[in-house]
């Protein structure tokens, strides 16, 4: 049982350094942003967060016409 248990370990601090090796040896290392409002590419493209786009279209604009 001990001997599963430091096997588990071992692996996920492997996987751990896997995931930070990005920011561990890079200059100002960071996560890549992966959010659909965070990208450039999809902001260009006219793409946004749906969350966002629920909120806007639910925001009543002061400017709004009354029908």
């Amino acid at each position: 049982m001990l001997k599963l248990f430091i096997f588990c370990v071992i692996i996920i601090g492997v996987a751990m350094l896997f995931l930070c090796v990005r920011i561990l040896f890079k200059r100002n290392g960071r996560f890549v942003k992966t959010h659909v409002s965070q990208s450039k590419a999809m902001r260009e493209r006219g793409i946004g967060c749906v969350q966002s786009q629920d909120f806007a279209m639910r925001h009543k604009s002061p400017y709004a016409v009354k029908e």
